[in-house]
């Protein structure tokens, strides 16, 4: 099969991803075989490209968000059948989207949204998920007083996050937007408040300091860590999912304040019912096919390596608004 792959870990000034030619994978008993029709990109990417290389003659391949066609099913699978339009994020640990063929866990995965082609379900599994696992999977009760904010409410995660909580919860959501489009964006999403990045005055000018139900940080969490705690209500909820640099915890005791790591691999890595997220995927196409719920696509271009270039840079610079998706 034809990949996008390299050998070596290594930054953005040296990118090495490559079209070539590498072994078709081997499903094994759990897996489905899918033949990728569309596959998007999302931050862990680079991440994972300046940390991981190859091994033993194998090249690393990147990308945990896709959607295509079941072309064939371990001995132990239930539920799918070769022809089956399928998406899902998979499993970090192996080998991700970025090539036409891909072995996947068959529990992780769903039939995708009926009512959306592969370009549009493809840009939702990764960002549905690590929202729906962050705000609605942490045993937090959302009444109609509740007050939520979401850092980073036109990102790939924050979009998500934002249509998840007006859909299931009648929590008011706030989200943050720095420029004129991302702003408008979330609002498309159905902010109810967009606000900058003074979260302590912002917040405060809405009459909200000290009685948000929960703060979702999906982007820059050191900058705002001092304002934090003071925004929550007693007893509210932190989620994070970027890497803060530090996280000192002490300010949140007063209030008995809760964190939350969120980390949406961790299912699959550590074999924690990794069937809830083919349930949540499930439930997330039904919303999509229900109008509940949009693709945060906005950009789709064709598979290639300058396409990888581009858009890996964009994703490092923070400057990508949704989803970008590649097509084969």
């Amino acid at each position: 099969m034809k990949a996008f792959a390299y050998d070596e870990a290594h930054g953005l000034a040296d990118f090495a991803l490559t079209l070539r030619d590498v072994a078709d994978p081997v499903p094994g008993p759990n897996d489905l075989l899918v033949s990728v029709r569309a596959f998007a990109c999302n931050p862990v990417d680079t991440k994972i490209r300046t940390i991981r290389s190859g091994s033993g003659g194998t090249p690393v391949i990147l990308g945990w968000d896709a959607a295509g066609v079941v072309q064939a099913v371990g001995a132990d699978v239930t539920g799918f059948a070769p022809g089956d339009e399928v998406y899902y994020a998979g499993d970090v640990t192996r080998a991700g989207s970025y090539a036409q063929l891909q072995a996947v866990d068959h529990r992780l995965v769903a039939r995708k949204p009926a009512t959306l082609d592969f370009a549009d379900a493809a840009a939702l599994p990764l960002t549905s998920l690590t929202a729906h696992e962050a705000m609605l999977e942490r045993g937090i009760d959302y009444a109609a007083d509740s007050v939520v904010l979401i850092i980073g409410g036109a990102g790939g995660v924050g979009s998500m996050a934002i249509q998840l909580m007006k859909a299931l919860t009648p929590a008011r959501v706030i989200a943050t937007a720095a420029r004129p489009e991302t702003i408008a964006w979330a609002q498309a999403m159905g902010a109810d408040h967009v606000i900058g990045r003074a979260l302590a005055q912002e917040v405060a000018a809405l009459g909200l300091a000290g009685q948000l139900h929960a703060i979702f940080s999906t982007t820059h969490t050191s900058d705002y860590l001092g304002d934090i705690p003071a925004l929550l209500r007693p007893f509210g909820h932190l989620m994070v999912i970027d890497d803060p640099a530090s996280l000192d915890i002490k300010p949140f005791k007063q209030r008995a304040l809760s964190v939350h790591w969120e980390y949406m691999f961790a299912r699959a890595m550590f074999g924690q019912q990794p069937e809830r997220q083919g349930a949540t995927l499930a439930r997330i196409a039904a919303l999509a096919d229900a109008g509940q719920l949009r693709t945060t696509r906005t950009r789709t271009l064709p598979a290639s390596a300058d396409a990888l270039r581009e858009t890996h840079a964009a994703l490092e610079a923070g400057t990508v608004m949704g989803k970008v998706v590649m097509e084969w």
